[in-house]
């Protein structure tokens, strides 16, 4: 089946889709993007998508060129169209394609590029991963400062990615002065004495849609959440790692640079975290 997605204003087929070679999103990385996951065919928390690509926007000078729902809509359209049970839906908005290329910003009333499209995952919440844990390695964090906008600009992260690859391992955690700021495509986690640690907020990392639920979650369950930095030794010393992202959802860490996290095996922190995450979400989905 040809897959469906949606190009300012159009539903085409994704052979028929096209961007100009203007579009400051090719030429500068001058865009922005967010993934929500679907399962059962229901978005996962859109609203914090939503409320988060509003954020980014604004930081960037941008404007949302829909209101939510109607971003809801085409989102909903999308899974429809695709067939899309379980998967996720990409959104990118740029700043356009002016005339011609130029460091500067075109003027304010260029029309802005919105591209979606799907992604079918079948049987995404029940990675086997999950049940035996995923392996990090450590590697310097040589991002731009504003990683709290959720940008285009994912070239150091996927170069990250490789050297995990490159070292047999699954995803690399990125340090900055001594201490974890987060994945490649996720946030960190240690659980030490019973308290779940991850970074704090700031410019230096990305608020997680995910995080904000399973540190809500977290706190819910009673459980203790510490908001601060670690270092790759104080993880590795750690009881139990995992991460967080809208496509892992809550993901077990067994090793950090090749050093096994407690046993080796999955914690029950994190595994715990992951069916309440589940439970919940889908019960809000829409």
């Amino acid at each position: 089946m040809t897959r469906t997605v949606y190009v300012n204003g159009d539903y085409l087929p994704e052979g028929e889709a096209k961007v100009s070679v203007f579009d400051r999103g090719f030429l500068m990385a001058d865009g922005v993007y967010e993934v929500t996951s679907v399962l059962g065919g229901r978005l996962i928390d859109f609203d914090g998508h939503a409320a988060r690509l509003d954020r980014s926007l604004t930081e960037l000078g941008m404007t949302m060129p829909m209101a939510a729902e109607d971003l809801r809509g085409i989102h909903r359209e999308l899974v429809a169209r695709n067939g899309v049970e379980d998967g996720m839906v990409y959104l990118q908005i740029t700043r356009g394609a002016p005339a011609d290329r130029d460091f500067a910003y075109p003027p304010q009333d260029t029309p802005q590029t919105v591209v979606l499209f799907t992604q079918n995952k079948p049987g995404l919440a029940d990675s086997p991963a999950a049940r035996t844990g995923i392996r990090v390695i450590s590697i310097d964090d040589r991002r731009w400062g504003r990683r709290d906008i959720k940008t285009v600009q994912l070239l150091y992260p996927s170069m990250g990615k490789m050297m995990a690859k490159a070292a047999g391992a699954d995803d690399a955690w990125m340090v900055e002065d001594g201490h974890v700021t987060e994945g490649t495509s996720n946030n960190a986690y240690i659980v030490a004495g019973g308290t779940i640690v991850t970074r704090d907020l700031g410019d230096h990392i990305l608020s997680g849609i995910t995080r904000a639920a399973v540190l809500r979650f977290a706190r819910e369950a009673q459980m203790k959440v510490e908001e601060r930095a670690f270092t790759i030794a104080e993880a590795q010393a750690a009881d139990e790692a995992f991460i967080t992202s809208a496509s892992t959802f809550v993901m077990p860490v067994v090793a950090i640079d090749g050093a096994p996290i407690g046993d080796g095996t999955p914690g029950p922190v994190a595994r715990r975290l992951r069916e309440i995450y589940f439970e919940e979400s889908r019960k809000a989905a829409s």
